[in-house]
């Protein structure tokens, strides 16, 4: 008899959150727990929730790398800044410790922290963060994570779901801006001349 198709809850990676506020693990534990444990990627909130998540899909992790790729070749001939993948991390201002899909940071504000620190989860938020959702991703999750990176100091800030084909645009002080189906979406005046070619992955 023929198995029947895989459900969602199958095949898609699934996030485990645990509570840590009582055990009070620090930045250093959190680094050497992330450094012990490389095919998992881990986060930690505000609130004291460490939050484990498997490694993602293939074409999720094709999206990543899409994004990452187009946002490196611009900073690299920009100059003014570096970019960031996924597996790097920051401290927040509030305390969490977070890993966007993408982001990208001035040169300037590096010029205050020794190469140690930079080693870790440098105390600092992204100029500009960006995620893109994947099918164990919430929207409200992610919509919340944006707007962590927002009121902790990044001045752009991008939401990608590519399964309804839009892009949520977060900026201090603006209502958050809703593009359906773009074919490009511009970074202008944060990333002055990077347009991203979201119509690519959708």
């Amino acid at each position: 008899m023929a198995r029947m198709p895989l459900t969602k809850e199958e095949v898609v990676p699934t996030k485990l959150v645990l509570n840590v506020e009582k055990i009070g693990l620090t930045e250093e534990q959190f680094l050497q727990l992330c450094r012990d444990n490389r095919d998992l990627r881990m986060e930690l909130t505000a609130q004291k929730e460490l939050i484990i998540m498997s490694p993602t899909g293939l074409k999720s992790g094709w999206r990543e790398l899409f994004l990452c790729t187009a946002l490196m070749n611009w900073a690299t001939k920009d100059g003014t800044g570096i970019a960031i993948g996924p597996s790097a991390g920051y401290t927040l201002p509030n305390g969490a410790i977070r890993g966007p899909d993408a982001s990208w940071i001035r040169r300037d504000r590096l010029s205050g922290f020794t190469q140690e620190e930079l080693e870790k989860f440098p105390h600092l938020c992204p100029d500009f963060a960006a995620e893109i959702m994947s099918p164990s991703d919430t929207f409200r999750e992610t919509q919340d994570k944006m707007a962590e990176y927002i009121a902790n100091g990044a001045r752009l800030g991008w939401l990608i779901d590519p399964y309804n084909a839009r892009v949520y645009v977060y900026r201090p002080g603006h209502a958050v801006e809703c593009l359906e189906n773009p074919t490009t979406i511009s970074a202008d005046p944060v990333l002055s001349g990077f347009v991203f070619n979201a119509a690519e992955i959708w």
